[in-house]
């Protein structure tokens, strides 16, 4: 008796495993139906809306007519409602929560696409206030233009004047009035911040901040850590480098070294290295056309760009955009790049930096789903073009692209190496100032963000700030007002940069040295690039894939091997 009741007692829970099991693997099998048709209504709607806000903004910033923003404004206000519907979200949690994903493509593009979504899910009418707002003040950064007693500079001509004066006087006044964005958009700024917070916080984050670095699949205190690490390993060094830049600043404007200001560094902002070392890099390429040099290089490295070269726009033109960025159409093959090429060494970094960032975009498996077409992340992808970028000021890439003979570059090996050496460093501490003063900023926007900006540059860059100045000077780098929480990617770049390097270097061209390297016709180094980093996309969480490619993780210690120790 006692065994039948067993063999019916365990009939019966057979009978109901198999019927749970039945209806678990239905509901997965509906929920599985559920996200695909999801996907492809996201797909017919979103895809169409970048392709035309990337257009929009594409023709806003080489024409900089105002019915151009206002287009682009609008496309992406609309773009956010769409991203804002409750339902959907509600969806999105409901897929997400039963775990019915299972297919790894399909779990990382839930993943993307939930993130989307959730980021959107705030007051639609601040979201619409945001958008109109980045849409204004961008509008005024791009038409604004220095103006010195009756004479308008362009950018460039700011930047020639910083750094080939001598001028004290005449160096201030540059440097003063290109300044003068920072009260026309200051409020502005500090009103989007504040905004942004608002948002932040309705979706469980203490501010935009942190916000913005969860949402990019970074978190902030590895983000801090690293920032602290970078400090603590660059700092003795910059120091030395620091007193030997004002030196050289003193002597050549004939100045005392206490009385070096901003405005001596040979750039608005400090954030590229002055030209301290007697290398003239500039003579190589002031009769070069830039272009062919960069479409020459990368086609010998198996990149093909001709196609993105002539759907780009490279050179100035009234009311355009005056500095450059690479832009991904459509994720699906249109790329172009925005130059305002001269020739000279900073346009050749620029070109070679920016069609890195295209043939990025270009060489993504087009086969992957429409989000995973995109970088593993932000900073990958600045890691490319900032590789290629080194190039411009390297004796072997010289020798290779530009042609001076051996001679000529032995003759400037070591100076080049200095000048590449300075830029990095010089560049590590000014992401410094931006990073923490964006982080200080979003925590508490009411703060005298004056004071706030000039005790980072003096922390971190170790310039003085002039004598009773009291100006918004934070608000003159665009990238606060219209690309927030973005310029700690161009550091984790850098990292990435120098350990993809020493990764080639060692693997791929199968050298010990990693000074004398310019990569230059050897097409297996476009071969790694474009299955191991480029094509994945999306695919893979960014660490993942640096570890894929290289066998480790992201590391600092590549980039102190070649800059630091």
């Amino acid at each position: 008796m006692k065994i039948n009741n067993y063999l019916v007692s365990l009939s019966v829970i057979i009978a109901i495993i198999l019927f749970t099991g039945c209806g678990n693997s239905n509901k997965n099998k509906d929920m599985k139906k559920e996200f695909e048709a999801f996907v492809k209504r996201y797909e017919d709607t979103i895809a169409q809306m970048d392709k035309d806000a990337n257009l929009a903004y594409w023709n806003a910033s080489i024409t900089g007519k105002s019915e151009d923003f206002q287009k682009n404004a609008d496309i992406e206000i609309q773009r956010n409602k769409v991203l804002a519907n409750k339902d959907d979200f509600a969806l999105l949690k409901k897929i997400k929560a039963s775990n019915s994903i299972t297919d790894s493509t399909q779990k990382r593009e839930l993943d993307v696409i939930y993130n989307i979504y959730l980021e959107k899910q705030a007051d639609p009418k601040k979201m619409e206030d945001i958008v109109n707002l980045e849409n204004e003040i961008e509008k005024k950064f791009n038409t604004f233009r220095t103006v010195i007693g009756k004479d308008t500079l362009t950018d460039n001509k700011v930047e020639e004047i910083l750094s080939t004066s001598t001028n004290s006087e005449q160096l201030k006044n540059t440097w003063m009035a290109c300044k003068k964005i920072g009260p026309v958009v200051s409020a502005d700024v500090i009103k989007i911040v504040k905004l942004r917070n608002e948002v932040a916080k309705e979706l469980g984050f203490k501010n935009y901040h942190e916000m913005s670095l969860t949402l990019s699949d970074q978190n902030p205190q590895d983000i801090d850590k690293i920032f602290n690490e970078l400090d603590s390993l660059t700092r003795n060094t910059y120091a030395s480098l620091k007193d030997e830049i004002d030196s050289y600043l003193a002597k050549r404007l004939k100045i005392k070294k206490e009385d070096i200001m901003p405005w001596h560094y040979q750039d608005r902002y400090f954030q590229t290295a002055p030209k301290i070392y007697k290398v003239d890099l500039d003579q190589y390429y002031k009769s070069k056309d830039i272009a062919a040099l960069t479409q020459n290089y990368y086609s010998s490295i198996g990149l093909d760009i001709i196609d993105m070269l002539k759907s780009s726009d490279l050179y100035e033109k009234p009311g355009k955009n005056q500095h450059a960025f690479c832009t991904d159409i459509d994720n699906n093959g249109d790329v172009r790049v925005l130059c305002n090429i001269k020739p000279n060494a900073n346009w050749m970094g620029t070109s070679l930096h920016e069609f890195g960032h295209a043939c990025y975009d270009k060489y993504i498996d087009i086969n992957l789903p429409y989000v995973l077409r995109e970088p593993a992340h932000t900073f990958t992808t600045e890691a490319i073009a900032m590789m290629f970028g080194r190039f411009s000021s390297n004796p072997q890439w010289l020798k290779d692209v530009v042609g001076i003979s051996d001679q000529e570059k032995q003759k400037i090996a070591e100076e080049s190496f200095k000048v590449l050496r300075l830029e990095q460093l010089v560049f590590s501490r000014w992401a410094q100032v931006m990073y923490h003063f964006e982080k200080e900023m979003y925590t508490n926007p009411d703060q005298d963000l004056n004071k706030l900006w000039w005790d980072m540059v003096e922390k971190y860059q170790m310039i003085k700030k002039p004598a009773d100045r009291n100006e918004p000077d934070w608000a003159t780098k665009i990238h606060i007002a219209a690309y927030p929480c973005y310029y700690h990617n161009y550091l984790l770049g850098e990292l990435l940069a120098s350990q993809l390097y020493y990764y080639i270097t060692k693997n791929i061209i199968k050298s010990e040295d990693y000074k004398n390297q310019s990569f230059y016709g050897n097409a297996e180094v476009g071969k790694f690039l474009k299955e191991k980093v480029f094509m994945p996309g999306k695919m893979y969480y960014w660490n993942d894939m640096i570890e894929k490619a290289t066998g480790e993780k992201l590391t600092a210690k590549y980039y102190a091997k070649q800059f630091v120790n």
